[in-house]
């Protein structure tokens, strides 16, 4: 019977982990240069940490069972509360504002469909500790950059950047009642995916008038000029939240050269997770190919809600599939033929040894080497080395069968 993987799991051939180091190492290269340090937690975790954050409803979509010390847990469906539990439990030893990184392989129970599988690497980059809108800017910068590593441009992607609390400065302009706000948003989230007229029935559920409803249904397209001149002439609150999102792409030009070519306001990016609290932003193929390349934005409440540590934070998350599938239709994946350094060949009567002595000092070298292993015909072993797409073959002899042979 030939088995098969799981659904919604991959196997890595060499190629296809030569495509995911790829992306890491482009990862981990610009994380590094915006001076982010790396961490990690268990892949297992207390089933409670989950619930806590997102509610019971949340186990649905997770591997979690009984351990045998009859502990309910998960396998992680995220890192974010990973993180809230490590920063919290040295929240006053940290120096802020706290930058770090990881790249964890991360488990949801749902079901597939292109660009989303049940297992899946990604990385996360957070800031813990500082409140202004330059942190927002310096992780919307990081995200360009690590597509501009991976030879992406502006004319392929975009960044689609909202503020939660821009949104209700509008929503509140508009005339709409705080009580539907939840509504307001959730539907804004969907406005792509769901049809319009199922989106209006949901708005005038929740008390929305005919007018209220369109000016929803079109927040996609509402500058944010607009958001301004709705919130002056209404004397709404909110203007000062306003500015302070028209500053993000200020900073992001400074820290990304022509970085606002990659920028776009959209107040339809809402994330549809309730805890953010300030500027969201979703990165996306031009085209609409394929789902989120990214998403994050501010949580300044979470820290506390998971791990106790009131502290202002903000990250994102990138996984690696939506990624990587976008690398390869762009044609930026790396080529993936097998090669060595140094492939040795010898002659009948040179002794094997001779031969694992020469591959020993070349590797001590930091080269890759490799050999017949076992005995061969010398037109054998070069086509062997061939096969390999050997940069260099080294023929031995026998410098005594050599000498008798002159």
């Amino acid at each position: 019977m030939a088995h098969t993987t799981l659904p919604g799991f991959r196997d890595f051939y060499p190629e296809q982990l030569a495509e995911r180091a790829h992306v890491m190492r482009a990862w981990r290269e610009v994380a590094r240069r915006y001076a982010f340090m790396e961490y990690d937690g268990p892949p297992l975790e207390s089933l409670e940490l989950y619930t806590a954050k997102s509610g019971e409803e949340i186990v649905g979509q997770l591997y979690n069972f009984t351990d045998k010390g009859g502990r309910e847990v998960a396998l992680r469906p995220e890192m974010t509360p990973t993180f809230a539990r490590m920063v919290s439990a040295r929240a006053n030893s940290l120096r802020k504002p706290t930058r770090w990184f990881a790249i964890p392989q991360l488990f949801r129970y749902e079901r597939q469909q292109k660009g989303r599988l049940r297992e899946h690497y990604q990385l996360n980059v957070d800031i813990v500790g500082e409140s202004g809108v330059t942190a927002d800017a310096e992780l919307i910068a990081c995200a360009i950059d690590i597509c501009r590593e991976l030879g992406l441009t502006s004319s392929e992607v975009v960044v689609r950047v909202s503020d939660r609390r821009v949104m209700h400065a509008y929503l509140t302009a508009l005339g709409i009642s705080s009580s539907a706000f939840d509504v307001v948003l959730a539907v804004a989230d969907k406005l792509a995916r769901q049809p319009p007229a199922v989106s209006a029935e949901k708005l005038a559920a929740a008390g929305l008038n005919e007018t209220q409803i369109v000016a929803v249904l079109g927040i996609a397209s509402v500058s944010l000029d607009d958001v301004s001149a709705a919130v002056k002439t209404t004397s709404a609150p909110g203007g000062e939240q306003v500015e302070e999102l028209r500053s993000v792409f200020d900073y992001v030009e400074r820290l990304v050269p022509g970085g606002t070519s990659w920028l776009q306001f959209d107040l339809s990016i809402v994330r549809g997770l309730a805890y953010y609290t300030g500027v969201v932003f979703e990165l996306f193929d031009r085209s609409g190919e394929f789902r989120a390349i990214c998403g994050g934005g501010r949580y300044d409440n979470l820290l506390d809600a998971i791990g106790g540590a009131a502290l202002p934070a903000l990250g994102f998350g990138m996984g690696d599939v939506v990624l990587t599938e976008l690398l390869r239709a762009r044609k930026l994946l790396p080529t993936t033929d097998p090669s060595v350094d140094y492939w040795l060949t010898a002659d009948d009567d040179v002794p094997v040894t001779t031969v694992m002595a020469e591959a020993a000092r070349l590797r001590a070298q930091g080269f890759s080497v490799e050999y017949a292993l076992r005995r061969q015909t010398t037109s054998k072993q070069r086509k062997a080395a061939i096969a390999a797409g050997a940069r260099n073959i080294i023929h031995i002899t026998n410098p005594a069968t050599a000498d008798s042979r002159a």
